[in-house]
């Protein structure tokens, strides 16, 4: 059956693949045909994700990406890749006149420093495919959309949308496309762990002219279409995914 989003004959990274959007994707990228390389700190909740996935040949990669020498035990075990989903990220809600130096520290270092360096990682140790797609899950947050307490997290996930940018124009020679995904609120632990009463909950939904906040499995899929075949002439783009939210 015909299916340009098909990932089968496809080897996927995905980071933070232990929960929320990173196990979403994972899943779905197996779903769809790929052979799966999952990484994260949790190496319990990575094993929860792998008996999840669809398919045979999965890897796990036990990793913190914040540690540069963890990187590169990674990109030793890694072989050639297709594709990388960046999804492993942490949010803080902390108004701007409590801010401390380690916060701004440990935001930077998982949401942009991270990525950035397991870029640089794995083109350098040239472990992407010809053609390669990597997707990066940045945040409406970095994208002109702001609120109260939120301006570690937002602008790490600006940083992240411009390295995007740069990235694409520069490994483009190397036929390697960039894109990333800006979604908004969405229903993971990450939103869970927030401090929401019921009526302030009502009210950010209602801000939303979809109603509604997104799912993981939401963003896994427009991740799928980036890391598809399907893609293959677009690079250097976000992706907004928010129900509307930044129409309003």
């Amino acid at each position: 059956m015909y299916n340009p989003f098909s990932l089968s004959g496809k080897t996927i990274l995905v980071t933070g693949a232990s929960s929320g959007i990173g196990r979403a994707t994972a899943i779905e990228c197996s779903r769809l045909g790929a052979k799966m390389v999952i990484t994260a700190r949790n190496e319990t909740r990575l094993q929860e994700t792998l008996q999840l996935l669809e398919g045979e040949g999965h890897q796990i990669i036990v990793a913190d990406l914040t540690n540069e020498e963890a990187i590169k035990q990674l990109i030793a075990q890694l072989s050639l890749v297709d594709g990388v989903v960046f999804a492993a990220g942490i949010s803080l809600l902390k108004p701007i006149q409590v801010i401390a130096e380690t916060d701004i520290q440990t935001i930077f270092a998982t949401n942009y420093i991270a990525p950035v360096v397991l870029t640089k990682a794995l083109t350098k140790a040239r472990k992407l495919t010809p053609e390669a797609s990597l997707v990066y899950i940045s945040s409406i947050s970095g994208n002109g959309n702001t609120a109260t307490a939120l301006s570690l997290y937002g602008s790490s996930k600006s940083a992240l949308n411009s390295f995007v940018r740069y990235a694409a124009l520069e490994l483009a020679g190397k036929k390697i496309r960039c894109n990333s995904i800006c979604p908004g609120r969405i229903e993971t632990n990450l939103l869970l762990n927030r401090t929401m009463n019921a009526d302030d909950l009502e009210k950010d939904i209602a801000k939303y002219p979809l109603h509604r906040y997104g799912t993981p499995i939401e963003v896994a899929q427009t991740a799928v279409y980036l890391l598809s075949d399907a893609t293959k002439w677009i690079t250097g783009t976000t992706i907004t995914i928010d129900g509307g939210r930044t129409l309003v």
